[in-house]
């Protein structure tokens, strides 16, 4: 949405109704059903298909006026003299319903709600999250298109391959900056300039490369008898807090992102929810075994209900496995851009924030013309992906630090 593509739920399901336009116009059949709501032609109207009716039943003065597809949809929904239109699934209802009083839907939330409930058979609500999904697969291979001409945002980009900062380290974890010093000052000629020509090109890789291994050949020696806790911080060449590697974990199931890292082994992007290219791997559901909700259908001892959990459909593929080899690894910082933290990916990020291997947690606000911002909401949505709230204070990285995107 950043870089201009119509990528919400709220451009989805208007693209959704601009389809069913374009089918009514171009109708074979009395009637017209799709699995979500379907629109039937009275008996009564004197055409056999919907094609037919917009030339005879709707004559303009201009015959070669085109149609809009909004236009059809809406004469379509409220001209009770021309057809029946029913919306077959409670679960689409409310999401029209939602975006039309608070002109946003979290498709996923609405979707667990409608599985969760007594009232409805899992395999329905299943069926028709199945429609949706191949929908909006079809809407986002079309946004996609746009997205060959979605220019880099330089500023966003030098966040992302920023060097580490000790005052985001959470107090718990001051003793992995000090493990992460202990390490780093070991590294060498060759290691840092490998680590370095993954950031920097040209004089300024050759600068920072000087200034590193300068800097280790100085301290070295006080190091060794004396500890890293010798070094003032503050005199530390900023390229040596460059990260080893980066990992890009992506919610979205387009490639915009992706442009982002450079192409090189200490960068990986994961697509956590699958990606475009292969339709069969996208991830669409629900993520969050903590609601209390969960664990009733869980117990229920009926697989259909879950069919559409995420932290099941994780191990379709090595995606997850390669995640959780990633924080394995090392000390790790987490930098959150244009992810809400919402509840349908708790089980996930609940196991990327209180690891023990997770230092800090910094989300990236929006700040609004206004001078109004979204860093409170952005915390209080991280703060429900935590069960331990003592470490979600030390783990956050306060405003104060924070920046906003």
């Amino acid at each position: 949405m950043a870089h201009g593509l119509k990528t919400s739920y709220a451009d989805f399901i208007d693209w959704y109704w601009a389809e069913w336009g374009n089918r009514l116009l171009q109708g074979q059949n009395n009637v017209e059903d799709d699995g979500l709501c379907s629109f039937t032609l009275h008996r009564g109207v004197g055409v056999g298909m919907w094609s037919r009716v917009w030339g005879w039943r709707y004559k303009r003065a201009n015959p070669l006026e085109p149609w809009d597809e909004e236009e059809i949809v809406e004469i379509a929904k409220n001209d009770s003299e021309l057809c029946d239109f029913i919306i077959s699934s409670p679960f689409f209802e409310e999401l029209c319903k939602q975006l039309e009083e608070k002109h946003w839907v979290d498709i996923e939330n609405v979707f667990f709600k409608h599985l969760s409930n007594d009232f409805e058979k899992p395999e329905k609500v299943n069926g028709e999250l199945a429609i949706i999904r191949r929908r909006l697969i079809d809407y986002l291979n079309e946004v996609q298109l746009f997205a060959r001409n979605a220019e880099i945002d330089e500023g966003v980009h030098e966040k992302m391959l920023a060097p580490f900062d000790k005052k985001d380290f959470a107090i718990g974890t001051k003793g992995k900056w000090k493990e992460m010093l202990e390490q780093r000052i070991r590294y060498n000629s060759r290691q840092w300039r490998e680590i370095i020509a993954s950031y920097l090109c040209g004089e300024k890789q050759e600068k920072a490369h000087r200034e590193v291994v300068s800097f280790i050949k100085r301290t070295i020696g006080s190091i060794l008898p004396n500890g890293v806790d010798s070094l003032d911080d503050n005199r530390i060449p900023k390229d040596f807090f460059l990260p080893d590697r980066i990992l890009m974990l992506n919610f979205n199931y387009t490639n915009v992102a992706d442009t982002y890292l450079p192409s090189v082994d200490r960068f990986s992007v994961n697509h956590i929810h699958g990606e475009l290219t292969k339709p069969e791997s996208v991830i669409f559901g629900y993520g969050d075994e903590i609601d209390e909700n969960y664990k009733k259908i869980s117990n229920k001892n009926d697989n259909e209900y879950l069919t559409n959990i995420k932290s099941i459909k994780y191990l379709e593929s090595p995606n997850y496995r390669d995640l959780l080899a990633f924080i394995e690894s090392d000390t790790y910082q987490i930098f959150i851009m244009g992810h809400s933290c919402g509840n349908s990916d708790r089980t996930l990020l609940n196991t990327l924030f209180e690891h023990r291997n997770c230092v800090s947690i910094k989300p990236f606000y929006h700040k609004w013309d206004d001078g109004t911002d979204n860093y409170m909401e952005l915390v209080q949505n991280i703060s429900r992906n935590f069960t331990d709230m003592k470490l979600m204070r030390d783990r956050v990285v306060n405003k104060t630090f924070c920046e906003t995107i």
